[in-house]
């Protein structure tokens, strides 16, 4: 098992603006008003915050989807879907040691986004939380596609390389499939 470093308060301020940052393009993007948007809905926690069950070791994030309730009902038609974005900070950590050329902000932001791409497709119902291996593999494909496409024209030093990182989950599907 891999060292488990959490980010240190600098880099929690990196993240916190690459969440923000993050949470504007996906907004944009999808013309959603700030009533719509669905902040509400989802949180993002790094490693320090997290449950030993929600701390995984290869990706770099997860999404938990848990039920949440309005405070003072107990209708089941009350109930709604609520989204954490688990940060595995040590993952993160590992690959930034790894790949020198690729620094903290952009690739979080990268990740982010992606991570809000997906609760806003499975809150608009393009995507069921709970699909089969294969619909995942083909949905994690659209939603890169979708964070390049985001992502291509901001004007940002260092994320160029973070595209470049993820090149090869903009190939055809097929091409993704073991022969």
């Amino acid at each position: 098992m891999q060292d488990r470093n959490c980010f240190g308060s600098s880099q929690i301020e990196i993240i916190n603006q690459a969440v923000a940052m993050a949470e504007e393009l996906v907004s944009n993007d999808y013309k959603m008003s700030a009533s719509q948007w669905l902040g509400p809905r989802y949180d993002v926690k790094t490693l320090a915050e997290l449950k030993p069950e929600e701390i995984i070791d290869g990706p770099f994030a997860q999404i938990i989807r848990y039920k949440g309730q309005r405070k003072n009902t107990s209708l089941g038609s009350s109930t709604y879907d609520f989204y954490k974005i688990c940060l595995q900070d040590h993952t993160i950590q590992s690959t930034l040691d790894a790949t020198r050329e690729i620094e903290l902000f952009p690739f979080a932001l990268y990740i982010i986004t992606h991570e809000l791409i997906h609760i806003v497709r499975f809150s608009q119902f393009l995507q069921n939380f709970e699909a089969s291996p294969e619909e995942r593999m083909e949905e994690e494909k659209r939603v890169h596609l979708k964070t390049h496409e985001i992502l291509k024209s901001v004007q940002l030093e260092g994320l160029s390389s973070v595209l470049a990182f993820y090149n090869d989950w903009r190939v055809p599907y097929e091409d993704l499939r073991t022969p």
